[in-house]
């Protein structure tokens, strides 16, 4: 548990957040949408459906076929002709996700669906309980549909370019719990599964500066390969629950 942090240091660490993540020395790049359909035609289909922030929007890859999902759809094409449909909004909390993308995701019946929210709820100071009931509810609704969900995590945001040196101890304590609430949801869930990300997530980002976008915030081209190298396993583990699923097991 993190313990009370009283609202004056809450606001003091606010405005570091802020004031890192708006840099006027640094570029600033646009979101994207890495939707796309993938694969043989004549292969089964399946359908993934992505909600979350900019992990899946990815500002400042250059190549969106770089981008971790289309790295992670792409790779499912020995099997399946992937639809992949994106939701994400930059920016996004759990709770924007629930008031701004989940009616859509549920509409489109995925197979399986993609969660990756929660680095903004970690940075921006939202209360942990609170981000574990909107995660409980996304995750709910979702599995209500017959679907799968891969649910990603996050590793540890210290690593960020951008954050001051005052924040870093504070950023990985965050990511700790943060990380451990999407962990404990998908185990309590039907047909969840999380990505690993306490291994090389956790410490490629600290150990390579170049996996960063040009802004020194995002992940760029490298960065995300490093994210879908730890998302496959989870991904072919989700396919596996909704086939069973539908198959009646």
């Amino acid at each position: 548990m993190i313990p009370a942090v009283p609202a004056v240091a809450l606001v003091a660490v606010a405005t570091q957040v802020l004031r890192a993540a708006h840099r006027s020395d640094l570029p600033s790049f646009p979101n994207q949408d890495p939707s796309g359909t993938f694969g043989d035609p004549g292969a089964p289909p399946l359908r993934i459906v992505a909600l979350g922030d900019s992990s899946i929007t990815a500002p400042g890859v250059e190549d969106l076929d770089n981008t971790w999902v289309r790295r992670v759809a792409r790779a499912l094409t020995e099997r399946h002709r992937v639809e992949l449909i994106s939701v994400a909004v930059g920016g996004a909390q759990a709770r924007d996700v629930i008031e701004g993308q989940l009616a859509e995701a549920v509409r489109l019946q995925p197979d399986v669906a993609l969660v990756s929210v929660g680095a903004n709820d970690a940075l921006r100071g939202v209360p942990p309980e609170r981000y574990r009931a909107e995660l409980r509810r996304i995750i709910d609704r979702l599995e209500d549909t017959g679907a799968s969900v891969v649910l990603y995590g996050m590793g540890d945001m210290a690593s960020i370019p951008r954050l001051p040196p005052t924040l870093r101890r504070w950023a990985t304590r965050r990511s700790d719990v943060f990380d451990r609430i999407a962990r404990e949801t998908a185990a309590a869930s039907r047909r969840t599964v999380k990505v690993y990300t306490q291994g090389r997530v956790r410490t490629a980002f600290h150990e390579d500066r170049s996996l960063f976008a040009g802004d020194l915030f995002h992940a760029g081209d490298t960065g995300h390969a490093v994210f879908a190298e730890a998302a496959l396993p989870a991904f072919e583990a989700a396919i596996a629950l909704s086939r069973a699923h539908h198959n009646g097991g």
